[in-house]
């Protein structure tokens, strides 16, 4: 086993949360060492091809994990330095004020949170100014109040996409530019200008960059981090267990394994776990020991528990006219987000997806046998789709759990009719105005390519929970500032700390969380 240096900090993970986090450290002076099992993504012609990415999955993690059946699937999951910013869709939404809070649900109670909205407010805003974040706020009237406009305008609608936001306001609803995290400059008429490093192209959505003008991790935050002299990254290096000291009460070493066996041990003051909500809590519980027997951070024994990954369903309506959109996903709407006239529940919010294309419809086709007309080839298909994302919240349910096996194999467990009766009306409410919004009536064909092919178990892309933070160390693992109850070093600072996920794209929260934790950090390290 080889030794290395002590560091200030060592970071587990590149991602939203671990590289966001590197990022603030940066200036510090700190020495801090990011600690990512994957490599840089390969810059590539397949990197903006739908067949590759969305129908082979060649980018996506070669592992399988079991449910609780013990049938495999292949996770949504992809390790590369930016971790699943790569494949992110960019869309930083902040959570509601009353996401904060306890909100009740046709099928329980999300429960509240130990921080307000008010609390992560000024780093939300940090967080839309650092990641390039284009929108407008004050058009979305179920919005938190925001202490700065964003610092780029929205990204603005292609005439379809306008049509569409015109004739939703004819209906009184209030449709908003999604908040989107690209490296755009448009001139008078929305276009990229000559100096945009974004090109307003269709790859936008689960696709990454070829030209990183998409706000990754990688681009936004680790390469800007890594060019101070007291940070340091090491690719190819899986986490496999954490260490503590006699006590228990500290992490003494970072145990990492490279693909050919040879194991490292890394040590320093401060162990910040960032890994993803599933792989994050897969560590923590194979790291136990004498002092920790059920896992480390785990006394209260929520670590792997209350997995969340949104209620979500991608659905492709038939536009009368063509979709010549390119950018596509440029439009939100929340006016159903807290409830309805006819629900009292929330319901959740509806955003637009990255354009069809033929290559993607085609991957579709065993699912939509019969569904599609026989004399619309997919070209013409994909010319005419309209492409929307309807997200729900799914409940904190304990049994909905990640556990590992002996070997190291990860263990899902997952409720997947977990509260989903919000999103059902939500579905039906789009569908009842397709024929007032241009569309065919009643043409919805359930996009799943975008559910890694129709498998809720399998589509991690939203993945929260794990490792709640909370006041009481009886019922979480983190005290507010992410820190284990149980141990003096140990942070989280990834999805996991999620108490409730709320109905919108978990990745800013995220973030802004990861800079609110680097202040902490900061000041505790002196």
């Amino acid at each position: 086993m080889g030794d290395s240096p002590h560091y200030d900090v060592v970071i587990i993970g590149s991602g939203a949360g671990g590289g966001t986090l590197a990022h603030r450290l940066a200036p510090s002076g700190k020495r801090v060492l990011v600690l990512e099992r994957g490599d840089y993504l390969p810059r590539e012609r397949d990197n903006w091809d739908s067949t590759a990415v969305f129908v082979k999955g060649k980018y996506r993690a070669p592992e399988f994990w079991l449910d609780k059946h013990g049938n495999a699937f292949p996770p949504e999951v992809n390790y590369y330095v930016g971790g699943n910013t790569k494949f992110y869709g960019a869309a930083l939404f902040r959570l509601r004020p009353e996401d904060f809070g306890e909100l009740r649900h046709h099928d329980g109670l999300s429960p509240a949170w130990p921080i307000r909205y008010e609390d992560l407010e000024p780093y939300y805003t940090q967080a839309e100014h650092l990641y390039l974040v284009h929108g407008r706020h004050g058009e979305d009237p179920w919005e938190g109040a925001y202490s700065a406009q964003y610092a780029y305008p929205p990204v603005e609608h292609e005439p379809r996409i306008q049509q569409l936001s015109d004739d939703l306001e004819k209906r009184g609803l209030h449709p908003f530019h999604l908040p989107i995290g690209v490296d755009l400059v448009q001139d008078e008429n929305g276009r990229a200008t000559h100096s945009s490093v974004c090109i307003r192209c269709d790859r936008v959505d689960g696709f990454p960059c070829l030209v990183r003008a998409k706000s990754d991790a990688q681009v936004i935050c680790v390469e800007p981090a890594l060019r101070h002299p007291n940070v340091e990254m090491i690719t190819n290096a899986r986490v496999v267990r954490l260490e503590t000291d006699p006590t228990g009460r500290s992490v003494s070493g970072v145990l990492t394994r490279s693909e050919d066996g040879e194991e490292t041990s890394y040590s320093a003051d401060i162990v910040v776990v960032a890994c993803g909500a599933v792989n994050s809590a897969a560590l923590l519980l194979a790291s136990a020991n004498d002092r920790h027997p059920r896992g480390l951070a785990n006394s209260s024994d929520v670590v792997g528990r209350h997995y969340m990954r949104h209620n979500n369903v991608a659905l492709m309506a038939i536009s009368k006219e063509p979709n010549t959109t390119r950018f596509q996903k440029t439009l939100a709407l929340h006016d159903w987000y807290l409830g309805a006239d006819d629900w009292d529940y929330p319901l959740g919010g509806i955003q637009m997806l990255g354009k069809s294309d033929a290559d993607q419809i085609h991957g579709e086709a065993p699912r939509w046998a019969g569904a599609v007309a026989p004399d619309m080839p997919f070209e013409v298909l994909a010319h005419h789709a309209v492409d929307f994302w309807l997200c729900g919240e799914d409940l904190p349910l304990p049994d909905s759990r990640v556990t590992v096996d002996g070997d190291g194999t990860i263990r899902l467990a997952l409720d997947e009719q977990n509260n989903v009766a919000g999103l059902k009306r939500l579905r039906h409410k789009l569908q009842g105005m397709l024929g007032h919004l241009g569309m065919q009536e009643h043409k919805l064909l359930s996009h799943s390519i975008y559910l890694h092919k129709g498998m809720p178990i399998g589509a991690t892309a939203h993945q929260a929970g794990t490792v709640r933070f909370g006041d009481d160390p009886a019922t979480s693992a983190l005290d507010v500032n992410c820190k284990a109850h149980d141990l003096d070093n140990l942070y989280v600072v990834d999805t996991s700390f999620f108490p409730s996920i709320g109905a919108v794209n978990p990745s800013l929260t995220a973030i802004a969380n990861a800079l609110r934790v680097g202040d902490h950090l900061v000041e505790r390290l002196g």
